[in-house]
């Protein structure tokens, strides 16, 4: 299936930060996964950072769609719950992330959300995610 990765010029340049402004599809099926949080099989918490819960949510995801036949090049968008989200500290970290689960010029689209809490109260980070596979 194929997937068009857009990034105008009118638009700032998102890719160095790990995602895409704009992916299109056409056909394929469309896979939502529910906020994936960094919990492993057994229910532990794995990490006391950002950037090691995030590498979590990001496995678990990997996990999740290869339970479908999917993989990771097939999401085409992330929504990223960040608990007291600080751009100045935590900026850097999520970037990083991304880069690393996505890397090449052609990651997902993303939008980075700031809250107050999660479902559990050592969660720093919750991700959505939505795949297209052929």
């Amino acid at each position: 299936m194929a997937k068009e990765y857009i990034n105008p010029s009118t638009l700032f340049p998102s890719v160095k930060f790990g995602f895409s402004q704009i992916v299109t599809t056409q056909g394929g099926r469309t896979v939502y996964l529910s906020g994936q949080a960094p919990f492993d099989a057994e229910e532990n918490i794995v990490g006391t950072n950002l950037k090691s819960q995030m590498q979590q949510c990001l496995k678990n995801i990997k996990a999740a769609l290869e339970a479908v036949g999917g993989s990771l090049n097939d999401v085409v968008t992330l929504r990223i719950y960040l608990v007291d989200y600080n751009p100045d500290t935590d900026g850097n970290a999520v970037t990083e992330v991304l880069k690393e689960f996505f890397p090449g010029d052609h990651p997902p689209t993303a939008t980075w959300i700031g809250v107050s809490t999660l479902a559990v109260k050592e969660f720093l980070i919750e991700i959505e995610a939505t795949a297209v596979l052929e």
